[in-house]
């Protein structure tokens, strides 16, 4: 599981970095023979993708749960 953690890590770093390479200079959204660019659903695909990242990450964070039980 360590191994799919990793890649994991691994996906969202790669994703945040493309989400700053984005907002550093961001574009216009256009259309060029028929094909349709809209940066605005990337950013939001993308922010997607990390929070994906973070939510299998912290499922798969070991975590301690303690009760009391009162008679």
């Amino acid at each position: 599981m360590s191994d799919d953690r990793e890649i994991i890590q691994t996906i969202r770093t790669q994703t945040l970095n493309l989400i700053q390479q984005i907002t550093a200079q961001p574009k216009p959204s256009y259309e060029l023979d028929g094909q349709k660019v809209t940066w605005t659903e990337y950013l939001a695909r993308l922010v997607d993708v990390v929070n994906w990242c973070d939510q299998r990450l912290a499922a798969d964070t070991p975590c301690e749960i303690r009760s009391l039980g009162l008679t």
